[in-house]
């Protein structure tokens, strides 16, 4: 991730579990790609949501 991106050009994503967009993050910088879910809790509830 190129540094000095302001915080509305962060790539978003679509939670599968809330449905809900989530922005990328500092600590996901490594595996955005794999990064699915916004939250624990929602990667916790997947199966009963989805």
């Amino acid at each position: 991730m190129p540094k000095n991106i302001k915080k509305q050009n962060l790539p978003t994503k679509t939670c599968p579990t809330c449905q809900l967009p989530f922005t990328w993050r500092k600590k996901w910088e490594k595996s955005w790609n794999d990064v699915k879910y916004c939250s624990e809790k929602c990667k916790r509830n997947k199966t009963k949501t989805a």
